[in-house]
């Protein structure tokens, strides 16, 4: 069975640290005014990588919450994988510079999908692509946009290109906690070699254990919603990612 890893999510809003609706900015509830404090938090309950998003990044098409994430890095060990505005080689080079472990290339990635098999040859493992799919069809700028472009093909796009991770995202099910969509994420993981994350919709550890007990090689799972809630219970997420 492959490695799985659950990674804690941080939505930067406004330097806070929110969890959206459907990726709705006007239905963003506030979980903490400091979001470092938040990854520390993460830390201590035994999560062993990070996902950062900024979401206020994602609409601009470039960092607006570069103060936030600079704290994250200087409070926490562990690495982190940050997306939300991330465009251009300059955005790319700088946030590794900052000691950003791996980058999330997501509307560049169905825009140019050119511009991300070269950074993933440049920087090697530290280029994830982010895919947020709505019915299936991948959703860009912030998810207000979709696209007429199957998930599953622009997976299959970077197909050997080097690309360490792709993040799979139903932003149907996003904060929800209507369950994740395991079927859309195995269909992903099936179609590419690349390490597949799911993302959007995981309500309870039952979820982390049907992803892990499928027959595609599910890598991994963002947890977001229900673990600020309280639905999931860290250490027996953390059980379950190891079983």
């Amino acid at each position: 069975m492959t490695a799985f890893t659950l990674y804690p999510a941080i939505d930067l809003k406004d330097g806070q640290c929110v969890r959206l609706i459907q990726g709705d900015m006007e239905q963003a509830t506030v979980f903490n005014n400091t979001p470092a404090d938040q990854a520390k938090r993460f830390e201590d309950m035994g999560f062993e990588y990070l996902h950062v998003v900024d979401l206020n990044g994602a609409f601009a098409g470039e960092s607006k919450n570069r103060q936030s994430v600079q704290e994250i890095l200087s409070t926490v060990n562990m690495p982190v994988q940050l997306g939300g505005g991330i465009r251009t080689r300059e955005h790319v080079e700088n946030w590794l510079d900052a000691g950003i472990s791996r980058l999330i290339l997501g509307t560049i990635a169905a825009r140019d999908p050119d511009f991300v098999k070269e950074c993933a040859a440049a920087y090697p493992g530290k280029i994830a692509v982010g895919i947020d799919a709505r019915d299936g069809f991948v959703a860009v700028e912030g998810w207000a946009e979709v696209s007429t472009l199957q998930a599953v093909e622009l997976a299959k796009a970077f197909a050997d290109s080097g690309v360490a991770a792709i993040i799979v995202t139903d932003i149907g099910r996003d904060g929800l906690k209507t369950g994740v969509n395991a079927d859309l994420t195995a269909s992903l993981a099936d179609a590419v070699s690349i390490p597949v994350i799911a993302s959007g919709g995981v309500k309870a550890v039952e979820d982390i254990t049907n992803l892990r007990a499928s027959s595609a090689p599910i890598s991994g799972s963002i947890l977001g919603r229900a673990l600020y809630d309280g639905d999931i219970d860290p250490v027996k997420a953390l059980e379950a990612a190891r079983c």
